[in-house]
């Protein structure tokens, strides 16, 4: 799959006679809240983990220089909290765009904080499209980041915006907070 998912996600949903759905944010979409909704609330989804695993080509970073950014990794039994908004449908005609670079809308379950239930969609960036990194070693995911800016920025903003969002939430995120210490580290020590 190319890194320009636009017009594959376009066509994976039927919005006919849907005048609301549910959208759940675990990265930038918890903090750049750039697009109208209805309604917002905390809620996380089950079996899944967020990851420094995609490249940013296009937001975070360039081509020759692509930044990290979040997605989400298959992980039985994990939950990740993150914000749910319900919107218009019309409203992915700007997402779909935002989130070009390899992610594809899913149809997820989502539990809000008061422990009742929803159905909404949710952007993953699978293995499979060409923006896909993988893992690598915290510290090495730090540097890259701290390395990495692109039209929308300092990939370190990204980061660190991120990992705010996630403590203002209560969230867990073992991942993104390691990340968050390395980078920190050699900010603070940069012979290290």
């Amino acid at each position: 799959m190319s890194f320009n998912t636009i017009e594959h996600n376009r066509t994976r949903q039927n919005f006919d006679g849907v005048s609301s759905i549910w959208l759940f944010g675990y990265g930038s979409l918890i903090y750049k809240v750039d697009f109208p909704f209805l309604e917002k609330r905390p809620a996380s989804i089950r079996d899944w983990e967020r990851r420094f695993w995609q490249g940013s080509h296009d937001h975070r970073g360039t081509p020759g220089a692509p930044g990290r950014v979040v997605t989400l990794i298959e992980s039985p039994g994990a939950r990740c909290k993150g914000m749910a908004y319900r919107v218009s449908p019309k409203v992915f005609e700007h997402l779909d765009v935002r989130e070009k670079n390899g992610y594809l809308r899913f149809a997820t379950t989502m539990t809000f904080d008061d422990g009742s239930h929803g159905e909404g969609l949710v952007y993953i960036a699978t293995e499979d499209n060409d923006a896909f990194l993988g893992h690598a070693p915290d510290a090495d995911i730090a540097r890259q980041i701290a390395g990495a800016t692109g039209p929308s920025g300092a990939n370190s903003e990204y980061l660190l915006r991120l990992a705010d969002s996630l403590r203002k939430l209560g969230a867990e995120c073992p991942h993104t907070f390691a990340i968050e210490d390395h980078l920190r580290s050699a900010t603070e020590n940069p012979s290290r």
